[in-house]
């Protein structure tokens, strides 16, 4: 039976890659008798990522147009943002007052969730390297940690018996450094048995995308290993940076790649776009995902026209 389940899930994860684009894009289908027989999810999570905001092609409006769809229809409990929130501080040609006007637009798009609690984590566009001096405030994670409001470039917290860790992998050749690897470890080790557990870092751990397009975490078969020693806890890994849909399974742990807010970073698209806004196959969206009691979780990828 497990061998059945287990195919079914991996069938599941591939129908939901091939699904048009013009509506929900879902990692694990139930049907109606499951749905009722799980009851209601304890939490309905919001995730968006990659929203690379920017005052161009009318972004800050077609951003808070998505907010505000995305609060209204779908009454998520919280946010999860997968970084890269401003359109980029990383490149040498950025300059202070862009960094300041980027943050400025966020601040102001993100006024739209004051009821609600935001968890962040950095992306690689986020951090502003080229301040004159490395102890200048804005130089750095540390100025981004401030401006997203977060506790720390990585952390966790709990909610309705479901535990999230938000990681940074943002380091040498896209990994974990050693000390958060080491946090991470003894993060997993404290939960108790069972414990359903969610890990968000902005770029793929395991998946399709960095097949086709890089940017996936090189120390994925460490973190696979220490998931695997947790199989009893870790449920799903949520990404971003690729702007790319992609949902696996591989050891019963969902990996989700989250697509894109912004799309083609919010404009037309070019010769491999699949449709208008589009980067290849995938449409600009954001994921709502529901987790049950039991560990269970859905993930749907919501592509909108804004």
């Amino acid at each position: 039976m497990e061998i059945k389940r287990r195919a079914l899930l991996k069938a599941a994860a591939g129908i939901a890659a091939g699904v048009a684009a013009t509506g929900a894009m879902p990692a694990m289908a139930l049907s109606p008798a499951e749905k009722r027989s799980k009851g209601k999810p304890v939490l309905t999570v919001a995730h968006i990522t990659d929203v690379h905001i920017r005052a161009g092609d009318n972004a800050p409006d077609r951003f808070k147009n998505c907010l505000k769809q995305v609060v209204s229809k779908y009454k998520p409990d919280f946010f999860l943002n997968g970084g890269d929130s401003i359109n980029d501080a990383s490149y040498d040609n950025v300059v202070r007052n862009q960094v300041t006007e980027q943050w400025g637009i966020w601040d102001d798009c993100l006024q739209l969730l004051s009821k609600y609690e935001v968890y962040s984590c950095i992306g690689n566009h986020d951090p502003w390297w080229k301040a004159p001096v490395k102890t200048d405030e804005m130089f750095g994670k540390d100025y981004v940690v401030k401006r997203l409001k977060i506790p720390n470039r990585y952390y966790s917290f709990s909610k309705k018996n479901w535990h999230f860790i938000i990681l940074d992998g943002n380091n040498s050749n896209i990994s974990l450094d050693a000390e958060q690897y080491a946090w991470l470890q003894q993060d997993l080790e404290k939960l108790p048995a069972g414990t359903p557990t969610l890990l968000m870092s902005h770029y793929p751990i395991l998946g399709t995308t960095q097949v086709l397009v890089g940017g996936g975490h090189s120390d994925c078969k460490k973190l696979k290993d220490l998931f695997y020693k947790h199989k009893d806890k870790v449920r799903i890994c949520l990404s971003g940076h690729n702007h790319l849909s992609d949902h696996t399974v591989y050891n019963d742990i969902l990996y989700c790649c989250n697509g894109a807010m912004s799309g083609f970073w919010w404009g037309k698209g070019d010769a491999e776009s699949a449709g208008p806004g589009y980067y290849l196959e995938t449409p600009p969206g954001y994921a709502i995902l529901k987790l049950y009691a039991d560990g269970t979780v859905e993930n749907e990828y919501y592509p909108h026209t804004f």
